[in-house]
């Protein structure tokens, strides 16, 4: 049981990434993750993002923040 649920969960993660990618992120980072850096940039769509992730898990952008990986 333990190997199917690390195996979905590296499959989301996996699909969380190829979405960050395609929507013009770095490959190998989470859309929270780039969400957080940008809302520390101000942008909009991040602010919404975030706020609307941490209502369902609280501060869940910054928490996920991946430092050595995305476009600072």
């Amino acid at each position: 049981m333990a190997n199917l649920k690390t195996y979905l969960w590296n499959l989301l993660v996996s699909l969380d990434q190829s979405l960050n990618t395609i929507l013009g992120g770095h490959p190998d980072e989470t859309i929270s993750s780039r969400a957080a850096k940008s809302r520390k940039r101000g942008k909009r769509w991040a602010c919404i993002l975030c706020g609307l992730l941490d209502k369902l898990d609280p501060n869940h952008c910054e928490k996920n923040i991946e430092a050595d990986e995305g476009f600072h």
